[in-house]
């Protein structure tokens, strides 16, 4: 008998202008898709539409709620919406390029990249221990509900890197220096007989050339 696995795809929203210019977006800016960032989108569900989804979840922002309408329009499901995918608060660093946060909020910046698990970014925003912990707790949502096959789920980059690095056993604290997660791309994890497997990392081959190329992203 064949065994039976569980596959997660977590996929990063398309571009936005903010993740085009390298500015701090969390979830306290609700920004849409660029022309280009639904180009992404579209590429996405194309490619994975014949893919057996037994469920595709979403963040409750825009960027993402309008990603996964394409792969949900392409498949005839209806999005999950859960606020444990939505991204990360950057408080007052919210809009803002890092050369911007570096001069105003110097020393709390430096702290944050040292450690983001156990330092905030200023003005109440979120550590990386807390964005574990809201994630984990969906992931086990989904364990419970869904013993294999593939589920979506439609993010963004702080929230999926955290995420990725809390299954593998990864110090939540070196998310930002430990995986990748470009715009558009996917994330595949597997949970097998010896606990979670990551089979891909930010795979963008569903994008075209021109769109994989794009700069800022």
């Amino acid at each position: 008998m064949a065994t039976k696995h569980l596959n997660l795809y977590f996929l990063r929203h398309g571009q936005t202008a903010l993740s085009r210019d390298n500015m701090f977006c969390g979830c306290g800016t609700d920004v849409p898709l660029t022309e280009n960032g639904h180009a992404m989108a579209r590429q996405f569900a194309e490619a994975y539409k014949s893919t057996p989804w037994r469920a595709i979840y979403c963040s409750p922002l825009t960027r993402a709620a309008q990603t996964a309408s394409y792969i949900a329009q392409a498949t005839g499901q209806e999005p999950i919406i859960r606020e444990a995918l939505r991204e990360i608060a950057y408080g007052d660093w919210e809009g803002k390029t890092v050369e911007e946060v570096d001069a105003k909020y110097h020393d709390d910046y430096v702290r944050w990249t040292a450690d983001p698990a156990w330092n905030r970014p200023t003005g109440g925003g979120e550590l990386a221990v807390e964005i574990a912990d809201r994630v984990m707790g969906l992931v086990q949502e989904i364990r419970s509900a869904y013993e294999d096959g593939n589920v979506l789920l439609v993010a963004h980059k702080a929230t999926i890197r955290v995420a990725l690095c809390q299954l593998l056993g990864i110090d939540v604290g070196r998310f930002r220096f430990r995986l990748a997660c470009a715009v558009a791309g996917v994330s595949v994890l597997e949970f097998g007989d010896h606990g979670p497997y990551l089979k891909t990392l930010s795979e963008r081959s569903h994008l075209s050339e021109e769109l994989r190329n794009l700069p800022g992203t």
